[in-house]
């Protein structure tokens, strides 16, 4: 009885906060087609049979439908929710109706359509970030070493208490938040540290340990670690200009860190026993409603960050496969041929079903170790 109550708690969180943060993604790309003067056949939250939905004044179907993980926004003349053309339908329309579909629309605004669904999820991140640091201030951590552990890497290394870390690995450090973040995702890869010990700036190098701890939501993660703490810690109250900056940058630290991870993931620098799927996020969402509003909004604000970048990545059938089309159509003034674009379609459909198999599999690993 428990865990069937555990399972439909985890299952509601899940949908709620995904159909939002994708409600807004595809709002996105549908308001700025309604500005650009285009019009949207359908928008859907999830795939599959429609379970309830209504059309309005200007003819697109709004509805809900079976499957609730994604959504679409089909443009006039598409051919499916996945957004391929279908050329041979808007050849014949009026010329009318043929300005109104998304083919009508000129390189430039087909691209503003399209970039408009990430842009949305980075305006949410920012939207939710500038309230969380109204709401609690910001708290930075010097990077001052004020302990280090015996037989850590760090003490290993030579590192110090006292030792103030000014760079990793060419990478400017600020806060210990920011040594903290490139370290963990580091294990067992020599970091080239530049610190200094009373006045002298030293080099050293340094190679982090796998350890195994808790995350934010009590999950064993395996991460890299070189045994050291700080305590040099400084909160200030922010106004709403300042929360608004600092959303800005968390937003683009977040984003930059998530395109680095896919990176190393396509290198081989990171396990892709890494990556989550649907039913970690919706164990995840369950987690935070336990958590309380603020837990709620931060997680929703991650994903709405993660769903941004994923979509910009260059894989013809998410939003920066087409982008990365129109940008050639733009630079050689004429479309890649038809053809070329429905391999690509294709192939990237491929790759998105075989990562969204590969994450679920993984969840489901992670569920019976766990």
């Amino acid at each position: 009885m428990l865990i069937t109550q555990l399972i439909l708690q985890n299952l509601f969180s899940f949908i709620l906060i995904i159909s939002l943060i994708v409600f807004i993604h595809e709002f996105g790309h549908f308001i700025v087609a309604r500005w650009c003067g285009g019009k949207v056949d359908e928008f859907a939250i999830g795939f599959g049979k429609e379970l309830i939905g209504f059309n309005d004044k200007r003819g697109t179907r709004w509805k809900f439908c079976l499957f609730p993980i994604g959504g679409y926004v089909k443009m006039h003349g598409d051919r499916n929710a996945a957004s391929v053309p279908d050329v041979e339908l808007v050849q014949n329309m009026s010329p009318e109706e043929r300005k109104k579909s998304f083919l009508g629309k000129n390189v430039y605004q087909r691209m503003a359509i399209v970039a408009a669904g990430p842009v949305a999820n980075f305006l949410l991140a920012i939207v939710i970030f500038t309230f969380l640091f109204r709401l609690n201030g910001l708290t930075t951590i010097a990077p001052v070493v004020d302990e280090v552990l015996p037989e850590s890497a760090a003490f290993e290394s030579g590192l110090q208490k006292g030792d103030e870390i000014l760079w990793v690995d060419d990478v400017e450090i600020v806060t210990f938040d920011d040594m903290r973040q490139i370290v963990t995702i580091a294990a067992d890869r020599k970091l080239s540290f530049k610190i200094k010990r009373a006045g002298k700036v030293i080099d050293l190098d340094l190679t982090p340990k796998t350890r195994t701890t808790k995350d934010f939501f009590g999950d064993d993660v395996k991460i890299g670690m070189i045994g050291v703490s700080a305590s040099e810690v400084t909160h200030e109250e922010l106004n709403l200009g300042q929360s608004f900056i600092q959303a800005n940058v968390e937003t683009y630290n977040t984003s930059i860190a998530i395109f680095k991870a896919v990176g190393e993931l396509i290198t081989g620098r990171r396990s892709i026993e890494e990556l989550g799927g649907p039913i970690k996020i919706a164990k995840y969402s369950g987690k935070t409603m336990e958590m309380g509003f603020v837990a709620v909004v931060w997680f929703m604000a991650m994903i709405s960050v993660n769903l941004g970048v994923m979509n910009l990545l260059p894989v013809p059938i998410l939003d920066g496969g087409h982008l990365f089309y129109y940008i050639i159509e733009a630079i050689f003034r004429k479309p890649l041929s038809q053809k070329i674009q429905q391999i690509g379609f294709r192939v990237g459909f491929s790759l998105v079903m075989t990562l969204m198999l590969l994450t679920t599999f993984n969840d489901v690993r992670q569920l019976f170790l766990n």
